[in-house]
């Protein structure tokens, strides 16, 4: 009789426990993923992509934090959430040459309008795509057709407002937009032209944001591995950065904070795939110019691996201070702390220090990595105003006096 009460009590335990699985996890079932999966792109390589809402059973938490991150919101479908500047009358306007932009929004969509200072349309674009996690600001894309443009406003956040698109002219302009800008702020498009130098789409091709998958490869192998081989873990087809060499895990980065990578090698910016060997694939066309001025904004790569402490380490690379799977900007003591792992006892650097000023020794990065002018990103925030260079922190750590790098 006490077994039979037992069993029963451990069989309701187990249907409650099911029950509980399946409350918690319906709307996430693997079987709504088989839908998603079916719509997504195959990359060029011919693996399939699966999506990262297909991580969320396993790696719930990676998911959470890493859709909070600079990476994952760097581009989406353009919708009145998402476009950060103000639509009032007064506020939504740029001034040009001979014209002005308007932007303005009706209840489904949002649009950039350029017409004369007589009130006659020149040109109305629907706003498609949003470029930037806000964070210095947001650029807006345009499809004409199946025909790529940037438009002639952005948002400009540090003072809250629209301007003219950094190194637009002063009249009215669009720029075309190929694989080699927007490979940076997608996890995949497919370009009608396979060495991605032309504007022309397919539209449902595009991954938006830089996501799970451009960080571990296309994964509807190791989606569908798991699913069916959940207590086979002989083999799994995943790229772990923990199997990654330094090279190789710096080559995922450097896709985008290496500069214009603008010397196509082999098929076009979208074939490379972590673990591959980057040089293979593209080259900055500065490589072999080693007296070339590296930006603070393009280029953070190129500036860590010329510091002292990337060169004096056999293991430091990008993942070494950064997290991209959470979002740590700003977050000082972080970054602070990744440099006292090494230099337990900053003060017995700074003998020669006047102590007089009291200096923090544990703020590391405000000193070594200041925040510096991009002579990329320059920007005017009103019409009279003159071009100014925004500042992004140096990757290039050093010894500062006076912002100036001393030898």
């Amino acid at each position: 009789m006490l077994k039979k009460l037992l069993f029963g009590i451990f069989f309701l335990a187990v249907i409650l426990l099911g029950y509980f699985i399946y409350d918690n996890y319906k709307d996430i079932s693997f079987s709504e993923y088989q839908e998603i999966k079916a719509e997504l792109p195959v990359h060029l390589s011919g693996k399939k992509f699966a999506g990262s809402e297909s991580c969320i059973p396993c790696h719930p938490s990676i998911y959470e934090t890493h859709v909070s991150t600079a990476h994952y919101k760097t581009s989406a479908i353009a919708d009145s959430e998402n476009i950060l500047g103000s639509f009032n009358e007064k506020d939504a306007k740029i001034n040009l040459a001979g014209s002005q932009v308007i932007m303005t929004q009706d209840e489904e969509n949002s649009y950039q309008i350029s017409q004369t200072y007589h009130g006659k349309v020149l040109k109305k674009s629907k706003i498609n795509i949003t470029i930037g996690s806000g964070v210095k600001g947001q650029s807006y894309l345009t499809f004409e057709e199946d025909s790529l443009y940037q438009l002639q406003a952005s948002y400009f956040t540090l003072t809250d407002n629209w301007i003219n698109s950094p190194g637009y002219p002063n009249y009215d302009f669009k720029r075309p937009v190929m694989d080699n800008c927007i490979k940076c702020h997608v996890t995949f498009a497919k370009n009608k032209v396979i060495t991605g130098n032309s504007n022309v789409y397919d539209k449902s091709s595009f991954i938006y944001g830089v996501d799970c998958e451009r960080c571990h490869g296309p994964s509807q192998d190791h989606v569908d591995y798991r699913v069916n081989n959940i207590k086979n873990m002989d083999f799994d087809p995943i790229v772990r950065a923990e199997t990654l060499n330094r090279k190789q895990q710096m080559d995922a980065c450097a896709q985008c904070h290496a500069g214009l990578r603008t010397v196509q090698i082999a098929e076009n910016p979208f074939s490379f795939i972590i673990g591959d060997n980057l040089e293979e694939h593209s080259r900055n066309y500065n490589s072999g110019k080693p007296s070339t001025n590296l930006d603070v904004h393009g280029n953070q790569y190129g500036l860590l691996v010329s510091s002292p402490c990337f060169k004096e380490s056999t293991d430091m690379s990008c993942i070494t201070c950064h997290d991209p799977h959470k979002n740590q900007r700003s977050n000082t003591k972080h970054f602070n702390s990744k440099c006292l792992s090494c230099h337990t006892k900053p003060e017995n650097l700074h003998e020669k220090t006047d102590t007089s000023n009291k200096t923090d020794y544990s703020n590391c990065i405000k000193c070594h990595m200041p925040e510096s002018p991009s002579s990329i990103m320059r920007v005017k925030s009103s019409n009279e105003d003159k071009e100014e260079s925004v500042n992004v922190r140096s990757h290039l750590i050093g010894i500062y006096v006076d912002s100036i790098l001393q030898n």
